[in-house]
């Protein structure tokens, strides 16, 4: 019997490794994909060009309250939903992937952004100089002790609104928002317990933004974790060999939030991904 269970949790192991390998190279793919988030050359708010002129961006983009106005003519070479387009359309913010966004010039896609009330245009690039420079992402290879069973405890009620807690953190844009959390993800790493502070995706699924010892030594300044949506009882698994570099670690455009109060570990994550080759 114990070399049974020794030859099953020896194929486990295995079997997750191959996952993993798996996983990483789907990554390594999505990111490196045309629209990917290496592709971003630019988040132009509104609010800093009142003239309605993005850089290097045909076209007048203007608010107009819960919509932004677009104005281009036809020697401005926009698309708008695969066709070229002249006069005037009322935008909202773009919900799909990248490569889905109504408004196009040539291969770039420009993506309507709206956050905290801001409007902002994305735009994406294919031939962007840092995808063309992209060598792969630096990870650690799977090791079963990173993968441990969590309980999330969402946080009380009366603490919340609708569900949730908004804390104010730092973006990588110099920036402060608000982040949305949900509850508490508590598990135990080689004797010692932690516990990370986490958000709900509308799937359940919960998304937290971490730092440890690594972070800004061996691997990036934080990353995200994104664990399966836990139980009726709260369990779920902390694979920490699924850690993943935030889309800041690939172009400096993104917004992406600091991890809040708490969610720095004192220990070393040398687990999942740690940094670009190269970096």
């Amino acid at each position: 019997m114990t070399t049974d269970a020794s030859t099953d949790a020896a194929h486990e192991r295995k079997d997750a490794a191959l996952d993993w390998k798996r996983w990483h190279e789907q990554r390594t793919e999505a990111v490196s994909a045309s629209y990917g988030p290496l592709s971003l050359t630019g988040t132009h708010w509104l609010a800093d060009h009142p003239d309605g002129s993005l850089p290097d961006i045909p076209g007048r983009w203007t608010e107009a309250g819960d919509e932004l106005v677009l104005t281009a003519r036809t020697d401005d070479g926009l698309t708008l939903d695969g066709r070229l387009f002249d006069g005037e359309a009322r935008l909202t913010a773009d919900p799909g992937p990248v490569g889905a966004a109504r408004v196009g010039h040539g291969d770039r896609r420009l993506v309507v952004l709206r956050r905290e009330g801001l409007w902002a245009v994305r735009d994406f690039d294919p031939g962007a100089a840092a995808r063309r420079a992209f060598r792969g992402i630096e990870a650690t290879a799977y090791d079963a002790r990173w993968a441990v069973p969590g309980r999330f405890t969402p946080y009380a009620a009366d603490s919340t609104v609708d569900g949730v807690r908004t804390v104010r953190v730092g973006n990588a844009d110099g920036v402060e928002r608000g982040l949305g959390l949900g509850g508490e993800l508590a598990f135990t790493l080689a004797g010692k317990e932690y516990t990370l502070q986490v958000s709900v995706e509308g799937d359940g699924s919960l998304w937290a933004v971490f730092g440890d010892a690594t972070s800004g030594v061996s691997s990036y300044r934080f990353r995200f974790l994104r664990p399966a949506a836990p139980d009726a009882e709260g369990r779920t698994t902390v694979d920490f060999n699924r850690a993943l570099l935030p889309p800041c670690a690939f172009a400096d455009h993104f917004i992406c939030p600091f991890p809040p109060p708490g969610n720095t570990l004192g220990t070393e994550i040398a687990a999942g991904e740690r940094n670009l080759v190269g970096r």
